[in-house]
């Protein structure tokens, strides 16, 4: 059984909006989260989607009321990696897919992160930019670097995720031990450290853009208008 958490607790000041980020309406019509709920349904079931929410979080309520939620009470205080831990004890029994709520993208990108049998993470081998989190591989093609700060990256992390349910335990214990301020891709630097076999999911050949800024909301419409 695989379930699905979705990250989107945060303020998003970045992005310039006063609405949660993943509210955002893309040039199709959409609301971002409304695409990500659209293309998990075709690998989950609604009741096994999980959202996490803090900013504002009413209203992201309202619009998707049938969804199930976790809300980080300190969200304004605390990144991503607390965020995921609250979702996380919630779903330990299961493999666990989960995005930031920010992220645009193709289905194909969720049915080959199901695909794979190991935990994994999807990956932009196209793109290495300076203030995106980066990864490199060992021998055995798992990753063994993933940070902001990566020498020599193969790559960048997207922002879609999944861990299978045997490595969930470590996982959280890792998470447990992430600052307030980490981001989740600390605890998974901490697991590979003890021993997590993680690997890269290439999706650089179909649409995946995390929505910091407006360049990158920009670059989505045009894709999404190109596709």
């Amino acid at each position: 059984m695989v379930r699905a958490i979705i990250l989107a607790a945060g303020i998003g000041s970045r992005l310039g909006n006063p609405r949660p980020k993943p509210l955002t309406k893309l040039s199709t019509g959409e609301l971002i989260m409304g695409r990500q709920v659209e293309s998990l349904q075709q690998v989950v079931s609604v009741d096994d989607i999980l959202v996490v929410v803090g900013f504002k979080k009413d209203l992201i309520m309202e619009e998707f009321s049938e969804l199930t939620y976790v809300f980080n009470n300190v969200y304004d205080r605390t990144n991503t990696s607390k965020s995921l831990l609250k979702a996380m004890r919630k779903v330990r029994s299961d493999d666990v897919i989960w995005l930031n709520g920010d992220v645009v993208f193709d289905p194909k990108v969720l049915a080959r992160v199901v695909q794979a049998k190991t935990s994994c993470m999807a990956v932009n081998t196209a793109s290495v930019a300076e203030e995106e989190v980066k990864y490199t591989v060992a021998t055995d093609g798992s990753i063994n670097q993933v940070s902001k700060i990566v020498m020599n990256a193969l790559g960048e992390s997207v922002g879609i995720n999944k861990i299978v349910s045997s490595d969930i335990p470590l996982f959280i214990e890792m998470l447990e031990r992430c600052e307030d301020d980490d981001y989740f891709e600390r605890g998974i630097e901490f697991a590979i450290e003890n021993g997590l076999k993680i690997y890269p999911v290439d999706v650089s050949d179909v649409l995946c853009i995390e929505v910091d800024f407006t360049e990158d909301l920009e670059k989505a419409n045009q894709e999404l208008g190109e596709a």
